[in-house]
């Protein structure tokens, strides 16, 4: 399966990323990026392991309590579509 990264869910990693770095520690950012790549290979060997959110086709998985990836499966590829700050107002969500 071929991951797809749309531009919104770039950002919002690079922007967690960043926010890290300028925050916390290299360790704390190391530990996101090791916690992102776990829940990728899970949802790529199990791609409806993570419950459906209230957006049609769309699943939700929890990266972290505070960050959560909204991705769909199409075929054979995987698209991400956000990384969610979980305090942020859902209605604001977009894809």
């Amino acid at each position: 399966m071929k991951i797809v990264w749309t531009a919104e869910a770039e950002d919002d990693y690079f922007e967690n990323i960043e926010f890290l770095m300028s925050n916390w520690s290299e360790a704390v950012t190391r530990e996101f990026l090791d916690d992102v790549a776990r829940c990728l290979d899970l949802i790529l060997r199990f791609p409806d392991m993570f419950p459906q959110s209230d957006y049609k086709g769309v699943r939700k998985a929890v990266i972290r309590r505070q960050i959560s990836l909204f991705y769909l499966v199409d075929g054979d590829q995987l698209i991400l579509l956000r990384f969610w700050n979980n305090y942020r107002d859902p209605q604001d969500i977009k894809f």
